[in-house]
């Protein structure tokens, strides 16, 4: 993967109420770079650099270090134009993206955000024109409910630290982003992985708004670029949950 690679009934089923993007939300994102892709940081001169979260094909990625960088994935998912389906055993975790996506008419064809149960469910069918984001925040070792089946229609598995039994879920996915882990947490990465030393000791020096996005031929350092807008919803750049 190159570079340029988202009431009362309701409280019972633990299902959230469904939302839909309103123009102004897009006004906290950044531009994407392609249909699909988004900006997700710059590179050491500075320049912006894209990743494909959705595609023309079932895509895997797998996020570690925390929440900051899933919901940030997430936000910018909507921006683009994606289906959101959040499945979480936390949804209160999660609530600030169905805030800022606010309601807008019905009549409007715009983007929608789901919060689920950690329990497999219908998902919306996905195409180009509506490309569907499950997130599967299902703790260090999750169980596949959702695979990606089709085109675009990617799952991103949340992981809040690597653990020796996700290393299934970690090898079979497109992208990884990490941001900074503890020096067990970097070396089992290096076993995952097969990196050399100096790649490992890289993931035990990122800073805080510091990612490495991995991939096949893919090891891309990046600073996570977030604008005053998705502080104001996200608060400020943070590792861990």
């Amino acid at each position: 993967m190159s570079s340029r690679m988202m009431e009362n009934k309701a409280a019972d089923l633990g299902v959230a109420p469904e939302f839909l993007v309103a123009p102004e939300m897009l006004d906290a994102i950044s531009p994407s770079g392609d249909r699909g892709g988004m900006v997700l940081g710059s590179g050491i001169k500075g320049e912006p650099l894209t990743v494909s979260v959705l595609r023309n094909q079932p895509t895997r990625i797998v996020s570690v270090g925390g929440l900051y960088l899933a919901r940030q994935v997430a936000l910018r998912a909507m921006a683009i134009g994606a289906w959101v389906v959040i499945a979480t055993g936390r949804p209160q975790a999660w609530q600030m993206l169905t805030r800022a996506a606010g309601q807008g008419p019905e009549a409007q064809q715009m983007p929608l955000v789901q919060i689920r149960r950690l329990s497999p469910i219908e998902l919306p069918r996905a195409s180009e024109d509506g490309p569907l984001l499950v997130v599967h925040d299902g703790g260090a070792v999750p169980q596949e409910m959702f695979p990606p089946r089709s085109a675009w229609q990617t799952t991103l598995y949340v992981l809040p630290y690597l653990h020796p039994q996700a290393s299934a879920t970690a090898n079979n996915a497109d992208l990884v982003l990490m941001q900074r882990l503890p020096v067990g947490q970097a070396q089992l990465a290096g076993r995952i992985w097969r990196l050399p030393p100096p790649m490992v000791n890289q993931l035990t020096q990122l800073k805080d708004d510091g990612v490495v996005a991995l991939g096949a031929n893919l090891w891309r350092p990046l600073r996570l670029v977030t604008t005053p807008k998705e502080q104001q919803i996200l608060g400020p750049v943070r590792r861990g949950d």
